[in-house]
């Protein structure tokens, strides 16, 4: 019975460190990722981004064509409208808990497509792939990508994986 109970309260240990463990990953936002990913020997990741279409996704709510299609939806203002920002700004996507320092602003930033990069944005952790993993990196792949690029989009026309990553490419230089 002893070791029934001793089993039970290791296995309820386990999964509320768990579940505290990924409570504590928070988003932090393009310009933490910045500090890092804008050196041309690293693959200046963060200039390749701020020159891309996501980074200025929130302004393009802001413009007229977006404020056309509200307007046929219905919606009073894109740039607050939850249905739209939750695909222009990863902030608005995300549990407001979680969020440690993104900004809307940012429009779709790095941890939209990477993941909460609190717990694996240290440079000893982030060599090791395996380990950022674990720490709430994700790898994009075509289903995150879908996630907002389908035809719940008001401007969907196609998505082919391939050439859109082609596109946004920040690759990190081989070493």
């Amino acid at each position: 019975m002893l070791t029934k109970r001793i089993f039970t309260l290791a296995l309820m240990v386990l999964f509320a460190g768990s579940a505290l463990m990924a409570q504590q990953f928070k988003y932090i936002g393009a310009e933490k990722c910045k500090m890092c990913h804008i050196k041309p020997a690293t693959g200046d990741q963060y200039n390749s981004w701020l020159k891309g279409p996501h980074a200025g996704a929130m302004k393009t709510l802001a413009g007229d064509a977006a404020k056309k299609i509200a307007a046929e939806k219905g919606i009073a203002d894109p740039t607050t409208d939850p249905a739209c920002i939750s695909c222009h700004s990863t902030v608005g996507s995300i549990d407001a808990k979680l969020n440690a320092s993104a900004t809307m602003n940012e429009g779709v930033g790095c941890e939209s497509c990477h993941g909460p990069g609190s717990m694996y944005k240290g440079a000893s952790i982030m060599k090791i792939q395996e380990q950022a993993l674990t720490k709430g990196m994700i790898l994009p792949t075509v289903e995150v990508c879908k996630t907002c690029h389908n035809d719940k989009s008001p401007t969907f026309k196609s998505f082919n994986y391939a050439e859109m990553t082609a596109k946004i490419a920040h690759p990190v230089p081989a070493k």
